[in-house]
Order: C-alpha cells, then structure tokens, then sequence
C-alpha cells in the first residue's frame, strides 16, 4: 500500500474498560480498522486523564485506577477515514473523536 502526501489522522480518546461485543473496545477499533485495509492504527494507554465526566482517572499507585484513558490513533486517506466513521460511529458509544489533516512524509514495510 502506498500513502504519501495529505491524509487524514483520526483519534479517538475512550477508557481502558469501555467493550465492544465482550471485548476491549481499543481492540475492537484497532482490528476492524485492519479489517478494513486502513493504513495503520495505534492504541496508546494514558497515565492520567478526564473526560466529558470530569473524573481523573490515574495510574498513580496509591490511586490505582482500572479505567486509564486510551487514545487510538489511525491513519489513512481522507477516502477510507470517511468510509470507517460509521462504523466508530456505532462502536464508540461515550468518548471523543477528532480528526485533522496530516502530511505522510513516509509508509513503508520491509
């Protein structure tokens, strides 16, 4: 697959416990964001933040939290992003999406 030049970045901000179908809903995004032939997702784990709740959630060990924020980041042309967001539309249920435009100055395998 080739990308290069303007594409679009999606990022959808959402907690570690939130399910999709009984599984982890990061997980849920990132595999059918593979299933669909997007160029690449990434799901990142964060130490602290909030939401549209306003409620901390940290990794902090005397604050042990079990709902640390996650962010997943996906990449691909401005084409293939629209075609995915009915379908984050339906998965992601409480969270934030966003998405802006991003210059792919290189993707590439081995």
């Amino acid at each position: 697959m080739k990308l290069q030049g303007e594409a679009k970045l999606v990022r959808i901000f959402l907690g570690e416990s939130d399910k999709w179908q009984g599984q982890p809903l990061y997980e849920a995004i990132v595999l059918e964001a593979k299933k669909a032939g997007l160029a690449g997702a990434t799901a990142f784990r964060g130490f602290m933040g909030f939401g549209a709740h306003s409620r901390v959630h940290t990794a902090k060990i005397l604050q042990l939290s079990e709902d640390l924020p996650i962010c997943i980041e996906i990449v691909d042309s401005e084409e293939k992003i629209q075609a995915f967001l009915p379908i984050l539309d339906q998965m992601v249920k409480e969270g934030l999406i966003t998405m802006e435009k991003v210059e792919v100055i290189q993707y590439r395998s081995r």
